[in-house]
């Protein structure tokens, strides 16, 4: 795309989003005044900010790039990430675990897993999920400097300058930290929040369009079915990959995998969602934050993964020439297209490295098809002037909510679980949230440097959702056991999450995705099984993370001697005493929201199934 495309308006849209999340931080300063405003807002947010926040908390670059990636990789399956994979978990954390977090006043999921069972366990999970945020935050400044790559932003500025575009990648990723650094440093988690409630808004306004324009241009949902082979379009043909036929295995892959432990070790246990239903006002509001945030994603699917099976059911953009009379004379006109795009598929390029500029490959020596420009090719490709700033704009919230989010939950870690746990106890308030921006700074650094490590990648959905299931998986069978058995004693659970940890690495060392070079994508140790896709061996690398974490805890539990009941109140689910409901209808209550959300979650997997 060149530059020019991008009008005076479009830059105008895009310069205003970006002043209007500083504006918010440099407006929220003044509030920080403690530790607990700067890192839990104060626990005075109604709940319908922090369910749209709840939601938003996960709508960041590995949502908005990622899922439009694995439409066009994977088809209309990708969907279950939603039905399967997010709908029963975030109901089961409103109805069921979020009394235990928010009546048990911790200030993180590491602070809950010490007074469940004790201090090494939470510093185990503390710094496991420190470096899962750092990964996390480093893969959406990846996107969005890939973003900027594409449209060429600074390419009259380097040239200018004389410098090479191969630093444009760099320059990219620095400058959406600064951005993101500013506002967080100023405003703390109450800042991130309110920036993840517009990017809502931003995105359905700027993705609804061009989903719209997109079916209007293939001819509808018929066009489209017709465009793409039919495993495409439908939820349960090929699953795990899109050109393989249903089996056995791979349907316990996205049932056991995704549904049960990827998407409830998710939406259960990372901090990062859940810090957003903590800083509600109250119990009820804490527990009703998933339920409002699980309305909008069961349709979320329409607005991020149907892009990315348009820009892939679309005409694949040759190199033509064309031969017309003008004035009497034969006039030829071409029209060239760059290699990179011959060689994908529909709107979805060759892959090409963004810092050396070379051609990437799959293990066949095939080209490597560029899966996460699905969705932004989408936008440059329908979108006029001034819309197109729109859509571009909704990216960059994803983008930057999506950094926000994970470092305000790495520095809330950092800060109580790591520093005034483990380095300098007794301090100040005032010395803690110092700290806590000082950490702010330090996950920045780290997200840079972990950004690199997307770009052997195609997909960053899959990237994410391997380091999903080194570390959110096994803590899943740590959290089922402990809420829901008080025999689980912290010996159980420490041994266990490092046994189902090391399970998810040597699974990963020893089975590789078809086409995939041996390293970052696995068969480091040695190639026993290959699976179809990144997507598939994650799913079972989730599966014997926490198996393995399950028999071990139960186990080693067995063998030790565990907490005093009186110690377990409001930690286990046999203890605790239930929320009271006697001053709300039957329809007001958390349960009755839930079970009418999962009937309308289950009507729509039947539909598309």
């Amino acid at each position: 795309m060149n530059p020019t495309n991008l009008t005076s308006i479009d830059w105008l849209i895009m310069l205003l989003y970006f002043v209007f999340v500083l504006g918010i931080g440099f407006a929220l300063k003044r509030y920080m005044k403690t530790s607990k405003d700067f890192f839990q807002a104060g626990r005075a947010l109604p709940a319908w900010i922090c369910g749209l926040a709840f939601i938003s908390a996960n709508l960041g670059a590995q949502e908005v790039i990622g899922m439009g990636a694995s439409g066009a990789k994977y088809g209309l399956e990708t969907a279950h990430f939603y039905g399967i994979g997010a709908i029963p978990a975030m109901l089961f954390v409103g109805v069921f675990m979020m009394p235990f977090y928010y009546g048990s006043k911790a200030r993180s999921v590491p602070e809950f897993l010490r007074m469940r069972f004790d201090e090494k366990t939470r510093a185990l999970n503390a710094c496991s999920f420190a470096v899962m945020t750092v990964f996390s935050s480093g893969i959406s400044m990846y996107a969005m400097a890939r973003l900027i790559q594409t449209l060429h932003v600074f390419d009259g500025l380097f040239a200018a300058l004389g410098l090479s575009n191969g630093g444009i990648f760099t320059f990219s990723i620095i400058l959406s930290a600064i951005i993101v650094l500013a506002y967080i440093f100023l405003g703390g988690l109450t800042s991130a929040i309110y920036n993840e409630v517009l990017q809502f808004f931003l995105i359905i306004a700027g993705f609804l369009p061009l989903v719209l324009l997109g079916l209007r241009n293939i001819g509808g949902w018929s066009g489209l079915k017709a465009a793409l082979p039919v495993q495409y379009m439908h939820e349960w043909r090929g699953v795990a990959h899109a050109n393989t036929n249903p089996m056995g295995i791979e349907i316990i892959g996205i049932g056991m995998g995704l549904g049960f432990v990827l998407g409830s070790g998710y939406w259960c246990t990372d901090f990062l969602v859940i810090q957003t239903a903590m800083a509600s006002k109250n119990m009820d509001s804490a527990r009703k934050v998933p339920l409002i945030a699980a309305i909008p994603k069961m349709f979320f699917p329409f607005l991020v993964i149907l892009p990315g099976l348009l820009a892939i059911g679309l005409p694949t953009p040759h190199s033509t020439t064309t031969t017309h009379m003008v004035n009497g004379a034969i006039v030829r006109e071409t029209t060239v297209v760059s290699q990179q795009i011959e060689q994908g598929r529909g709107l979805v390029p060759a892959k090409v490295n963004p810092v050396t500029g070379k051609p990437m490959l799959t293990a066949s020596g095939e080209p490597l098809l560029d899966y996460d420009m699905a969705t932004p090719n989408m936008l440059l490709h329908f979108f006029p002037t001034g819309i197109l700033g729109l859509g571009l704009t909704a990216l960059l919230a994803s983008f930057m909510s999506g950094m926000a989010g994970n470092v305000t939950a790495f520095n809330t870690v950092f800060t109580y679980d790591l520093y005034q746990s483990y380095i300098h106890k007794g301090a100040s308030d005032k010395h803690y949230m110092a700290v806590g921006r000082w950490a702010t700074v330090g996950g920045i650094l780290l997200s840079i440097a972990t950004a690199y490590a997307a770009i052997s990648f195609n997909n960053i959905m899959d990237t994410l959702q391997l380091v999903f299931s080194f570390v959110n998986a096994p803590l899943f069978a740590t959290f089922l056991l402990g809420m829901f058995w008080k025999r689980a004693t912290g010996h159980g659970a420490f041994i266990g999450l490092i046994s189902g940890t090391l399970a998810a690495v040597v699974h990963h060392g020893l089975s590789l995705p078809i086409e995939a070079h041996v390293g970052v994508h696995g068969g480091w140790i040695t190639v026993l099984y290959h699976y179809p896709s990144d997507m598939a061996q994650n799913f079972w690398g989730a599966i014997f993370a926490f198996g393995i974490n399950f028999v071990v805890t139960i186990a080693v539990s067995l063998m030790t001697k565990p907490k005093p009941e009186s110690e377990l109140v409001g930690l286990v689910h046999s203890l605790t005493p239930k929320p009271p409901h006697a001053h709300l209808e039957w329809w007001k209550r958390p349960e009755a929201l839930a079970v009418a959300i999962l009937l309308v979650a289950i009507a729509l997997n039947i539909f598309f199934a």
